[in-house]
C-alpha cells in the first residue's frame, strides 16, 4: 500500500467502505436463510478495519484506513421448528440465520455515507486545485 497524497487516502477509505457495503449486501441476501446444521447455518460478517499511520509511510502527516479481515459475527443460529422444510432433521428443526435487517439497514446507509462524505472531499479538493491553478493566469 503506498500513501503519496490526499487522493491515495480517500481511494483507500472509499475501498473500505466498498467492503463494508458488499458484506452487508451478504448479510441482506441471507435473512432467513436455513441449514440443516448449526455449524452451516449463515452467521453474519462485519469487516475488520485497521488504521494506517503516518509513521509507516514515506510522507508525513498521512494516514489512511484499510479492511484488515472480514469476519462472522459470534452469533448463535436459531433453531426453529419447521417439519415441511426439505432440511428439517428427524425431529422436524432447521437451523436459521440471525441477520437483523435494521440492524443491516444501519450499517448499509451509514457506509454509503461515509463512501459519499469521501466522494464530497476528493470533488470540493479537485475543484480548489484548479482554482489555484487559474489564480496565476
Amino acid at each position: 500500500m503506498q500513501i503519496r497524497n490526499i487522493f491515495d487516502v480517500a481511494n483507500h477509505a472509499m475501498s473500505a467502505q466498498m467492503v463494508r457495503l458488499n458484506t452487508v449486501s451478504s448479510n441482506m441476501a441471507n435473512v432467513g436463510a436455513v441449514s440443516a446444521t448449526k455449524d452451516g447455518a449463515y452467521r453474519p460478517m462485519r469487516p475488520v478495519f485497521e488504521t494506517i499511520y503516518a509513521d509507516q509511510f514515506q510522507t508525513p502527516g498521512l494516514s489512511s484506513t484499510r479492511v484488515r479481515d472480514v469476519i462472522a459475527t459470534d452469533r448463535e443460529p436459531v433453531q426453529s421448528y419447521r417439519p415441511d422444510h426439505p432440511l428439517a432433521d428427524a425431529d422436524g428443526f432447521v437451523w436459521e440465520a440471525v441477520v437483523n435487517p435494521e440492524e443491516e439497514m444501519v450499517e448499509m446507509i451509514e457506509a454509503s455515507r461515509q463512501y459519499e462524505n469521501m466522494l464530497e472531499t476528493v470533488s470540493t479538493l479537485r475543484t480548489l486545485m484548479a482554482r489555484t491553478v487559474r489564480m496565476g493566469e
